[in-house]
Order: C-alpha cells, then structure tokens, then sequence
C-alpha cells in the first residue's frame, strides 16, 4: 500500500469504531487491501461538486474515506501529486442490510445520508456521479440492465458511472473471485448466493448498449487474487 495512504486510512476508518470493533477492523482491512480507494483518489476520477450516490454502499467505507480525505485536505495534509479530493460532492448511499446502515450512520453521522432500501426497487435521485462497487454480480443479467437504466436516467447530462465488477474472462482469477464473492455473502449472513458476471469486454457492451461512453477499463485487483475491473463511464 502506498505509505502516503496510511494515515489518510487511519482517519477514515477510526469514525467506524462507533459502531464495534468488526466494523472498524472491516474498515482498516477492505481500505488497505483493495486498490479501488486509493485510486479513486488518487486519480481525481470524482467531480468536485453535485451529489454522489453509493449504491450498496454497505457500511458506508467509500463514504467515510471521502468525508476523511476532504477533512485531511483542508489542514494541508494531502499528497502533492495526487489530485484534489471532492470538496462540495454531497454523500448519499444506500443499502438494504438494516445492520451495515446502522453502522454507517453511526460512524458518518452528518457527513453522508444513508437510505435503508433494496437498489432494484429503490428510485435513485438526480445525481453527477454514481458508484456501484462489487454490487451487479449479484444481480441477475436482467436485474443488472434495470439497474445500469436507472443509473443512466438519474444521471445529469455528462454524468459519471463508476463500476467495479469481475472479469468473467480472466480465467483462474475470475474463478476464485466467483467463490469469494459467494464466501463473502454467506459470511455476512446470506445463503450461498449466484453470481451473474460478465468479461470486461462484455460490461462495455452493456454500457455502451445504455447510452454510456466507458473511458477507462482499468485492472483493479492489485495486489490480491481477484479479477476485478474499473470501468470509468459517462452518460453521453
């Protein structure tokens, strides 16, 4: 992990102790050990202002490392190199799991609304940015396309999709991911889930097919056993 990252993840993840001692080892664990975080800052993919909406935004970790970063930003204590986090983006998440809810809000407090719903019946509101991190897998493939649709009509002309889902085509890795995600659910309290993914080139599509234009398919699986893929989308 990049050292200049370590005291921004001790920021964010400290808040998550309001709510016990997993929530906050869950916090240090998930910012640490995945690349998703730190590149989101560190590449400036987010607008500085409007509203961001997390969906399935489980306790709340990419809200609270935003809340932190903005935090970290304003005392001057920012990498240099790294580009600006988002100063004025209002927070918004939602999740249905009553108990990562509970947490989130206790350690967000005011810095991020968090809705208690399930995201395929949930309206999404207008947003300028939207994340959907480990999320569709889950999904059926008819439930996934409902989702993208909804995401593209609450987004605001030139609004930004981020998605982080697996690579059905990359082979070993992809098969491990599969039963990690499924150990993952059953860990959390679920019954042992499908998973419904598709290859990088295959989210494209589906993108594209929504009226998005994908700028970036970028590996994010660094340094774990996963296959992972960013794909930064815009609606067009």
């Amino acid at each position: 992990m990049n050292r200049q990252f370590e005291p921004l993840l001790r920021a964010a993840s400290r808040p998550f102790l309001r709510g016990g001692i997993y929530p906050w080892l869950f916090a240090r664990w998930k910012l640490r050990l995945d690349p998703v975080f730190l590149s989101l800052l560190r590449n400036g993919y987010l607008p500085d202002r409007g509203r961001l909406l997390d969906v399935g935004c489980g306790q709340g970790v990419l809200l609270g490392l935003l809340v932190a970063a903005r935090e970290r930003y304003r005392r001057g204590e920012w990498p240099s190199e790294w580009a600006p986090p988002p100063l004025n983006l209002e927070l918004r998440g939602l999740e249905r799991r009553r108990d990562r809810v509970w947490v989130a809000r206790r350690a967000l407090r005011d810095g991020a609304q968090i809705e208690r719903c399930d995201v395929r019946q949930a309206g999404f509101p207008r947003c300028s940015v939207i994340t959907a991190l480990d999320l569709l897998l889950y999904l059926a493939p008819g439930a996934q396309q409902d989702l993208l649709e909804k995401a593209a009509a609450a987004l605001e002309p030139g609004g930004l999709l981020l998605l982080r889902e697996a690579d059905a085509a990359a082979g070993l890795s992809y098969q491990v991911t599969r039963w990690g995600a499924r150990l993952s659910a059953m860990g959390s309290g679920g019954l042992w889930p499908e998973v419904h993914c598709r290859s990088a080139a295959g989210w494209r599509d589906l993108l594209g097919a929504l009226g998005f234009s994908v700028s970036v398919t970028q590996p994010m699986s660094e340094g774990t056993p996963f296959a992972n893929v960013l794909l930064v989308a815009r609606k067009t």
